[in-house]
């Protein structure tokens, strides 16, 4: 059916090893950019996809249609295809709708206004919506529904997160079954964060249609509930995570909440690759949301960005005087606490900080606590604004990270690129990306500290403010960060390694 054809995007440059057969890739995820977002899924889920159809696959996403997705203006046509969904003695039914991206992707929607139209993903202010578990597990049993009618067969489906952790569970059923459509399909399941499991009253595995057989601790039981997370990483083919140092770290009981054992279990199937960056968006020589264009080169558009910076957080001005931006989910994992509580020593030092983001309420009014009490030197934004994002990416000295844990991060790779020098904690992803600068041999690209002492965050602050007024290594730090290349072609790379090792895997089984 034209509706549900593939996309075909043949490109000219390859090489040798690149000139073999282009895989179908499904990509399943809760959220993807430029659709809906809540953090950095959307970001890897959209952009991994295009730049693996940019390498000559063929790439379909599928992803929930919620009421953030219908307030674009997209160009959504009707498929006419129905979708059915028999669990707990009832039928629900779901429409699929069809976008086609300038890249080549085809997007699809599961249309199902009960379930996706609401203001928010996943939550409002007081907590997670009762009904997720009914709301993904429909989900998953819809894009295995979907998966069979728009196209040709799936040679991979990729899953993001716990809310399609299901899908392997329900490919492998079928595998086990003799046959059925996804008998040769190899599925690859990616671990974003493990502190979100979807975890979930035991008596909700009535709505999956899966036997009480898998509820065991060797399936999806979890501590008295099922976990969609742990299906995810028990029956998926292959697994991995958004960083080398993640891949580690989850297997350790200090970052694995639990499900170390069974990680570590399945640790010959485990692979740790970069998220990488869309530099098409994030990009200072073009980004059509700073002030100033500027590059490596010529930096002159920076200092117009920070005063930009500074008129919109109505900040004192000085000439050296750093400022620090901070632009995170509001939540101890991100080390909001130890920077609220760093924020006087900060000032003291002779630097401004500006804040965005939003999440838990104590810290949004703690934050704006701190705003009133230090006017001019410390600017706070509690909301989520793409356009001011990158005015605090473009404007900025400095980026602190001071993560409890970081699987990834994006922020300090996308500073990186600014000029803007990161100030991390050494974990996970920070730890892969950021490399500790020597003013000896002019080389790193930022700062680092270890363990999550207040002391251990404030000394490397210390340092880098010290840096800052020698402007001559500075400048060298900031050009060394912007030389770095985190683009995504080189992780796409990467997971066709892993897809096509899960395909030959799957066929010697």
């Amino acid at each position: 059916m034209t509706e549900g054809t593939f996309q075909n995007i043949i490109y000219s440059r390859k090489t040798r090893s690149d000139r073999v057969k282009n895989l179908r890739i499904l990509t399943v995820s809760s959220e993807t950019t430029p659709f809906a977002k809540t953090g950095g899924l959307a970001d890897v889920a959209g952009a991994l996809s295009s730049a693996l159809a940019k390498r000559g696959n063929e790439v379909t996403l599928l992803m929930p249609y919620y009421k953030e997705v219908k307030k674009k203006d997209l160009k959504v046509e009707e498929t006419g295809i129905s979708l059915e969904v028999v669990f707990s003695g009832r039928s629900e039914k779901a429409s699929l709708l069809r976008h086609n991206l300038a890249d080549g992707l085809n997007v699809y929607f599961i249309a199902h206004d009960r379930y996706y139209e609401r203001d928010e993903l996943y939550g409002d202010s007081t907590g997670d919506y009762q009904d997720n578990a009914e709301r993904f597990i429909f989900f998953c049993r819809a894009v295995l529904a979907a998966g069979r009618l728009i196209g040709n067969k799936i040679d991979i489906v990729h899953c993001h997160d716990w809310q399609t952790g299901l899908i392997p569970l329900y490919i492998r059923e079928e595998r086990m079954d003799g046959g059925g459509f996804w008998k040769d399909t190899a599925s690859v399941f990616t671990l974003h964060n493990i502190a979100y499991q979807g975890n979930f009253w035991h008596y909700d595995l009535d709505l999956t249609g899966l036997p009480w057989s898998y509820y065991t601790p060797e399936g999806i039981e979890f501590y008295g509930e099922i976990s969609l997370l742990k299906a995810g990483l028990v029956y998926a083919d292959k697994i991995t995570t958004v960083s080398k140092r993640y891949a580690q770290e989850v297997q350790t009981g200090d970052f694995g909440y639990r499900l170390e054992g069974i990680i570590s279990s399945r640790k010959k199937d485990l692979a740790g690759i970069l998220n990488g960056v869309d530099y098409r968006e994030w990009s200072p020589e073009t980004d059509k949301l700073i002030r100033k264009n500027y590059s490596r080169e010529d930096l002159s558009g920076k200092r117009e960005c920070k005063r930009e910076l500074m008129e919109i957080f109505s900040l004192e001005s000085g000439r050296d005087r750093p400022i620090i931006g901070f632009i995170s989910r509001l939540a101890q994992q991100k080390g909001v606490d130890i920077l609220i509580e760093a924020v006087p020593e900060i000032v003291g030092l002779g630097a401004s900080l500006v804040v965005l983001g939003k999440g838990e309420q104590h810290y949004g009014q703690q934050l704006r606590e701190l705003a009133r009490e230090f006017p001019g030197r410390v600017g706070v934004r509690i909301t989520f604004d793409n356009d001011l994002a990158h005015k605090i990416e473009a404007g900025c000295d400095m980026f602190i990270m001071p993560s409890r844990y970081e699987p990834c991060g994006l922020n300090q790779m996308y500073s990186l690129r600014y000029g803007t020098v990161p100030i991390v904690k050494a974990t996970g992803g920070l730890d892969d990306t950021i490399r500790e600068f020597n003013p000896g041999t002019r080389k790193g690209n930022g700062f680092k500290f270890k363990g999550h002492e207040l002391r251990n965050m404030l000394k490397k602050i210390g340092e880098a403010i010290d840096l800052y007024r020698n402007k001559k290594l500075w400048e060298t730090v900031m050009r060394n960060g912007m030389e770095e290349d985190f683009s995504w072609d080189s992780s796409a790379r990467k997971y066709e390694r892993l897809y096509r090792k899960a395909q030959k895997e799957l066929v010697n089984k």
